[in-house]
């Protein structure tokens, strides 16, 4: 789903090359100053130095935007040797960051993408996808999330796992624990806030119609609005799915999580509770492609 955007931070491996575009800074920039002359035009010295001047400041633009696009295609020829070379579990894992070049997906089923590609990088992108639905403020709603189970798990696992989340969203005393009333709306004058964000995948293993992909995502979770008991926070968790080649579509057979990994906080103070519910309406959500 860095999101880098993979979802979708820098490469871990030997470092990303330098910003072709900088070149396109002040600092690079000179200006060169020339002696007024007579023109030949008729017009006087002081016209022909303008020009002068003026053909001198295109012709250096032109210039420095030729070079940078130059050394980002550069930059970018490299990235794709790396991609291209790269079809193995251990090089995506390596370079997390890194595009392919697949096509991110245009099928929907539901709210959940569907149609991922028959490779490493479509079970990735799948993944990706599928904690976010996972993670949403969806499942806590019973129709939105057996749409959710029937699109993102494989039939055969299917049926089972959304008696057990049943069990689990439903329960009346979890409900109340976060807040949320007993059909798991938000009370007056809250908004809840369920989001899963992946910041990265990572191959654990391929075999072609099976794949084994672990998602590092942050989850923002809780009740924003005055008087909250259950304020808007954040936590960071990695799921690894399990997911089969089923139907033409990777479906998740099962999964675990754990904690993390967890990155030191920084020291901003908090927003209050009505700006964080109107981010929420106001930003959507990606459709996270490796």
């Amino acid at each position: 789903m860095s999101l880098g955007d993979d979802g979708y931070g820098g490469d871990p491996r030997s470092g990303r090359p330098d910003d072709g575009y900088s070149t396109l800074g002040g600092t690079r920039q000179t200006r060169t100053r020339f002696a007024d002359g007579t023109g030949g035009d008729g017009y006087g010295s002081r016209r022909p130095a303008r020009s002068s001047r003026s053909l001198t400041m295109v012709v250096g633009v032109v210039v420095l935007l030729v070079a940078a696009i130059a050394f980002a295609n550069m930059g970018g020829g490299s990235g794709d040797s790396d991609s291209s070379g790269g079809s193995g579990g251990g090089k995506a894992g390596a370079a997390p960051t890194a595009a392919t070049g697949t096509k991110p997906v245009t099928g929907k089923n539901g709210k959940v993408p569907s149609g991922f590609a028959h490779n490493e990088q479509g079970a990735q992108s799948a993944a990706a996808n599928y904690s976010v639905a996972l993670g949403s403020a969806d499942m806590f709603e019973a129709t939105h999330r057996r749409q959710i189970v029937n699109a993102v798990y494989a039939p055969a696992v299917a049926t089972a796992r959304q008696d057990d989340l049943d069990k689990v969203y439903s329960g009346e005393a979890f409900l109340t624990s976060i807040g949320l009333n007993t059909d798991g709306t938000a009370p007056a004058g809250m908004t809840f806030i369920s989001r899963s964000n992946p910041v990265g995948t990572k191959v654990v293993k391929f075999s072609g119609e099976t794949a084994s992909v672990s998602v590092w995502y942050s989850a923002l979770f809780g009740l924003a609005g005055e008087g909250s008991k259950n304020p808007v926070s954040e936590s960071w968790f990695t799921n690894t799915f399990e997911l089969a080649w089923i139907d033409g579509d990777w479906k998740v057979t099962d999964f675990t999580q754990k904690d993390g990994p967890v990155p030191v906080g920084r020291d901003q103070a908090a927003s209050p509770a009505q700006e964080m519910a109107d981010a929420v309406e106001q930003f959507g959500g990606f459709t996270y492609a490796r």
